[in-house]
């Protein structure tokens, strides 16, 4: 009996020693209450804790808790929590942080504090590029995938002369050089481009000069709130009713949703997921629904998908070792509700098909949130493109 008591307490140091600290911190770091938090905050937290829960609540015997924080789109802010994340609650992952600015401000602090990082709602291809890091992984799109895939999918279907309204501000830029690289490369011609400044409250003037152009395709090159402006002011100017087609280079369910059919029918653009798309999308879908009273965005779903293959990662490598457990996340194919023909690659973006949809007009939609009709899937090679080299741990 007291040989059976002294094993099981000399056993029971290194049952916990394969996880630090004792238990797996995930933390949501998003906008709770500003711009971006319909999209991403609360629903990211349900997110995160639905996939803890769905994984049983614990990994290697340690209990899994999640924490949230308001970066409120400021990137000081967000880089305080993260480092206070990391140095004094024992925080092993980070997720979620909409808006580039904060989450290149978070990746610096993983990389000094060697713990991991996930950005869902953060598309800058530096993450992945130039500034790429082995604790930062890139798991739903960047804004190459996202231009490079609506403009070839809409080039291959006649698509062929465009006019840009964009953002006049890096994300925007970025999006139209990427759009107007792959219209040209198929031989379709860019004809022009306007650029509003952020969150201009009238946008007019910017219509009627992409209309007046006689392109057949308007890009919209920018996020809220200027794309969704930007798509109920030309549906009230008649633009789609007159011939000409709007394509977003990023646009969300939730933005569709305030928008309504009326305004965004029509309205092509390209999504890593849709919530109706199969019975898979489906059923995770209708649990979120259950909480939140609203269909999940691309971003929401991926935080739940990428922290599923975190944990399962843990389990798989028997420690919380943060590059270990990338190690492991990169063995085995994503094809989850979320990602199709997933893989995390070298330069740990996360790369899976896309999706090219239509925003159906009101009288298509047969039940609520029925807003897509998808029209085509683009590879995700195709979509993200190569490595690029400019990576230091893309091999040369």
């Amino acid at each position: 009996m007291l040989a059976a008591l002294a094993a099981a307490v000399l056993a029971a140091p290194s049952a916990g020693a394969q996880i630090s600290d004792g238990v797996v911190k995930i933390g949501v770091l998003t906008d709770m209450n500003g711009p971006a938090s319909t999209p991403t905050g609360q629903g990211s937290v349900t997110a995160a804790q639905m996939a803890v829960d769905d994984f049983g609540g614990k990994v290697l015997g340690a209990p899994i808790s999640v924490v949230v924080g308001d970066h409120q789109l400021k990137p000081d802010i967000g880089a305080a929590i993260a480092r206070r994340w990391y140095d004094t609650e024992q925080v092993d992952l980070i997720v979620d942080v909409p808006v580039s600015a904060v989450g290149l401000a978070v990746q610096n602090i993983a990389n000094e504090k060697k713990k991991l990082l996930i950005v869902h709602s953060t598309g800058a291809a530096g993450f992945h590029g130039k500034s790429c890091s082995p604790y930062a992984i890139q798991w739903v799109f960047d804004t190459h995938a996202l231009a490079v895939g609506t403009a070839q999918e809409v080039v291959k279907r006649g698509g062929n002369s465009w006019f840009f309204i964009t953002d006049d501000y890096a994300f925007g830029h970025s999006l139209e050089h990427d759009a107007s690289e792959v219209v040209t490369k198929l031989g379709g011609k860019v004809l022009g481009s306007v650029r509003p400044p952020f969150a201009t409250p009238d946008l007019s003037s910017f219509i009627l000069q992409a209309q007046a152009s006689k392109a057949k395709v308007i890009g919209i090159a920018g996020g809220p709130p200027n794309n969704t402006n930007e798509v109920k002011t030309a549906a009230e100017f008649g633009v789609m009713k007159g011939g000409q087609q709007m394509a977003a280079l990023l646009a969300l369910i939730t933005d569709v949703h305030s928008l309504g059919l009326q305004s965004a029918q029509g309205l092509l653009l390209t999504t890593s997921f849709y919530w109706d798309m199969d019975d898979q999308t489906r059923a995770w879908s209708k649990r979120y629904f259950a909480k939140m009273n609203r269909m999940p965005t691309m971003w929401q779903a991926g935080v739940y998908s990428s922290v599923m293959h975190y944990l399962q990662a843990i389990k798989d490598a028997g420690t919380d070792d943060p590059l270990k457990v990338t190690a492991k996340m990169r063995e085995k194919p994503i094809n989850d509700f979320f990602a199709r023909n997933g893989r995390l690659r070298e330069d740990n973006l996360m790369v899976h098909d896309l999706w090219l949809v239509q925003v159906k007009k009101p009288d298509e939609s047969k039940y609520p949130w029925d807003y897509y009709k998808v029209l085509t899937r683009i590879p995700g090679d195709q979509a993200f493109g190569p490595p690029n080299p400019a990576c230091p741990m893309v091999k040369k």
